[in-house]
């Protein structure tokens, strides 16, 4: 269940937002019926062929006389059916729907576990009672009869263009396709026996909430409840911390924002996972590099990605089309875009971006600083940006007066003249609300943030939206922030539950899992393998966008360096550039003012 008593900006936040057509993500949202058409194709198709069997079936069964029953393609699709909609199946369910005398079923039963179809898994400690599953071979079995009866049927009873597209499987094209596809989660060999159910701490933005959503499927995936609580993420930070200080804590895996890595080491908040876990298990290389080194402190990983959502430029190809004018890839392009679609006596503004105060705009000073090639610590400079990985000492410090980040702010004083007259008020999700209903041309938004628009066919920026890295200032390159978080195990995690929360984390953070979040509304994908998955790749653009720019080194996460102290110099750059948006003090008050604020919060982190 997820927390109810989150703050006005979450509240506000999540309140329409939609990952399938009718089910907004909300806190505390039951998800709706597992054969909604807006789930992965591979889900959907594979829960189509299995009602078309059924129905042929009863039909045969019903019309032929004599006939004999199937026990084995019964008994398969009740356990199939079971398994993605998340019910629990035994022994004694499985056999009743056989068709067939009890003992033959027992029988048919035992013959489908010696095959290697089924997997049993205890349910109590004492195993006296277990639950029954589909194995890897009978789900990629399926997935494939799936594949072929689709085909069949459409080369039988389709029309002349759906049988031609159909011959493309003779000639290896169905099966360049579907080389790269991932199947649906498998149930884990064992549950995991975690006294209460396993619980669990995030943010509530799309992807927990498309979690939440799921979590019926995921409890039988890992055979025990679970519990969700969901804050904004000024409270999350709050209740990570307040949690460290208990003496057990009470969530067995917390969301941690990137940026808050270093200071959540330092204070103890997290696990070293190489303590409790197998780092090959969770394939490492699978994950985009930025995403994999931002969940490292010291040369040690302390969280898993879970989302990896770069901030980029939304834009509308359509109106850039119609306006003659090219994709952004400059600050000063976006300037002169903005100029062009700024009309607000018809209701239309060039661009949206986090601008309000505190958290928000202070993100977006120090990642707009990052586009002008200044980062906000005195970073060694290497290939790709600034050296990010070895932020564990004590001679950093902040870099806010300087020119570049002075042509920063001024950019931000630019932006102003074409944005919405409540700019200064918007921050995570109000800045793509507008761009969703067609009323700017172009927003700052993280990946997360695009399921307003791709899974809106009623908005104007639906199938319209290009994805483009923060266009560059006159000295940096193009650069696509890194957001998201990672799922991090308490240090502070009594003993005896340590084991069943990286199992679970492993669980969670799995191609299989990561592939399913995004099939249900998802759109972040922190490993290669889902960007580049045949399924994932036809539900949007973005995530061969994302991935493209990690090839072409533009994803970065030292746009926001997770040092301890970063927490309180966004909110400090988020206080003093708003001042000055606001017109209360200049620019060349605001940055030295917010200097000596940063570098005091330096020094005292430091000691």
């Amino acid at each position: 269940m997820s927390d109810s008593s989150n703050s006005n900006e979450q509240d506000k936040g999540r309140a329409t937002v939609t990952v399938m057509p009718g089910k907004p993500i909300q806190s505390g949202q039951e998800a709706g019926s597992t054969a909604d058409g807006a789930y992965a194709a591979s889900r959907a198709e594979m829960l189509g062929v299995i009602g078309f069997l059924e129905a042929v079936s009863t039909e045969i069964d019903t019309t032929l006389e004599p006939n004999a029953p199937n026990p084995y393609l019964n008994m398969s699709l009740h356990l199939l059916r079971s398994h993605l909609e998340g019910r629990t199946v035994t022994a004694s369910s499985l056999v009743s729907v056989a068709g067939v005398p009890y003992a033959t079923a027992m029988r048919k039963l035992g013959d489908m576990q010696a095959a290697g179809l089924i997997k049993q898994r205890p349910r109590t400690k004492s195993g006296k009672s277990f639950s029954l599953h589909p194995s890897a071979q009978l789900i990629e079995t399926w997935s494939q009869l799936t594949d072929r009866l689709q085909r069949i049927s459409h080369q039988t009873f389709g029309s002349a263009a759906t049988a031609a597209s159909g011959d493309d499987y003779y000639f290896g094209g169905s099966y360049m396709a579907a080389r790269g596809t991932i199947q649906p989660p498998k149930v884990l060999p064992d549950p995991l026996m975690l006294q209460g159910g396993l619980r669990i701490l995030v943010h509530g933005d799309p992807t927990f909430m498309v979690m939440e959503n799921l979590k019926r499927q995921f409890e039988q995936v890992i055979g025990t409840s679970i519990s969700q609580r969901a804050f904004s993420i000024d409270r999350l930070h709050e209740e990570a911390l307040r949690n460290a200080e208990r003496d057990s804590s009470r969530y067995d895996l917390i969301a941690v924002d990137l940026p808050w890595v270093g200071e959540f080491v330092g204070k103890g908040v997290l696990l070293p996972l190489d303590e409790v876990l197998d780092l090959d298990r969770l394939d490492p290389g699978d994950f985009h590099t930025a995403g994999w080194r931002a969940a490292h402190w010291g040369g040690r990983p302390y969280g898993v990605p879970s989302q990896t959502t770069p901030e980029l430029l939304f834009y509308r190809k359509d109106l850039f089309a119609e306006a003659g004018l090219d994709p952004p890839r400059s600050t000063g392009a976006v300037l002169e875009a903005a100029r062009a679609f700024h009309d607000p006596r018809r209701g239309r503004y060039g661009i949206a971006w986090n601008a309000a105060r505190g958290t928000a705009l202070g993100h977006t000073f120090i990642m707009t600083c990052a586009d002008f090639g200044q980062p906000i610590l005195n970073m060694k400079p290497i290939a790709g940006g600034y050296d990010a990985d070895h932020l564990d000492r004590n001679d950093l410090v902040p870099q806010i007066d300087t020119p570049r980040a002075r042509a920063a702010a001024d950019y931000l004083l630019a932006l102003m003249e074409f944005s919405p007259p409540d700019i200064l008020s918007m921050s995570w999700y109000e800045r793509v609300r507008p761009y969703a209903a067609g009323t700017v041309a172009m927003a700052y938004g993280y990946t997360l943030l695009a399921p307003y628009f791709e899974l809106d066919p009623a908005s104007p920026a639906h199938g319209r939206t290009g994805y483009l890295p923060h266009p560059a200032g006159p000295d940096g390159a193009p650069v696509a922030p890194v957001g998201g978080y990672v799922l991090g195990i308490p240090a502070n995690l009594p003993a005896d539950r340590k084991s069943a929360a990286a199992e679970a984390l492993i669980a969670f953070t799995s191609p299989e899992a990561q592939k399913l979040y995004v099939l249900n509304g998802s759109r972040t994908a922190p490993r290669y393998s889902v960007g580049a998955d045949p399924e994932v790749r036809r539900l949007s653009p973005i995530f061969e966008a994302v991935d493209a720019m990690s090839w072409r080194d533009e994803l970065q996460f030292w746009p926001r360096p997770p040092v301890p102290a970063i927490s309180e110099i966004i909110a400090i750059c988020g206080e003093e550039i708003h001042d000055m948006l606001r017109g209360v003090t200049a620019p060349g008050e605001a940055l030295p003012r917010a200097q000596a604020r940063a570098e005091e919060a330096m020094r005292r982190s430091q000691t």
